[in-house]
């Protein structure tokens, strides 16, 4: 399989054409990935724009790529949403590099009342930044066309406002309704709901219940919080036919 590459300018160009890799995109191709004149390349603007080319010149300031061939690949729907809660020692991390490789279109960073690391001030910007990077490096090793947006960390009151008008499932062990067990017969944002290693508060369920969401539990065991959303997706990707 031909390595892929990420270049904002990828929906701009046409077959015949040439598109430029410099700075850090160049550098990983050349010294990283080792690609050489000749070897055919993919690459994405990350908004579905898809080009398929060959290396007419490689060095680590600038990989020149001839493209052959550009394909737009439609956005997915519904579109699937993780809202994940921050979680100590890289868990949240994880969570949010496998969601990305498994099609997430949207991470939501989630303040929850349990979630043992804070993101205050200055640092909400800076664990936004990592977590956009994190999910741009899982895309490109997925070979994904659409790259996850990576919202600004919200509170209960924004999550309670998004129930309100798209599909929010809280994933809860004591659920009633296994994740497997529900239909999926429209076309809202379908938007997964992850607690912080100590779990969802009952205070937060219910308000998000009150909402609207549904609350769904994966099977008889207790996931870790950098494993639940991940599972939750291959679910969720076997109904909708995408696996």
């Amino acid at each position: 399989m031909a390595l892929h590459f990420y270049d904002e300018r990828a929906g701009e160009v046409a077959p015949g054409e040439d598109i430029v890799l410099t700075g850090a995109e160049a550098h990983h191709a050349a010294s990283v990935r080792r690609v050489r004149v000749g070897e055919d390349v993919t690459v994405t603007d990350g908004r579905g724009a898809w080009v398929v080319g060959s290396c007419a010149e490689v060095s680590p300031q600038r990989v020149v790529v001839r493209v052959a061939a550009r394909e737009d690949v439609p956005a997915a729907t519904p579109r699937l949403v993780l809202v994940q809660a921050l979680a100590k020692g890289g868990r949240d991390e994880l969570a949010v590099q496998a969601a990305t490789e498994l099609g997430i279109d949207e991470v939501v960073p989630w303040q929850a009342s349990r979630s043992v690391s804070r993101w205050q001030g200055p640092k909400a910007e800076k664990g936004r930044a990592r977590w956009s990077t994190i999910v741009r490096e899982a895309a490109k090793q997925a070979h994904r066309a659409w790259i996850a947006e990576v919202s600004p960390i919200a509170d209960l009151a924004q999550l309670t406002a998004r129930a309100e008008t798209a599909r929010m499932l809280v994933l809860d062990p004591t659920a009633p309704v296994a994740l497997t067990a529900i239909e999926i017969d429209d076309a809202r944002d379908l938007v997964l709901v992850v607690g912080p290693e100590g779990g969802i508060a009952p205070d937060e369920i219910d308000r998000l219940a009150a909402a609207g969401a549904e609350r769904v539990r994966l099977g008889t065991t207790i996931l870790r919080t950098s494993t639940a959303g991940p599972a939750a997706l291959a679910i969720l990707n076997a109904k909708l036919r995408r696996w």
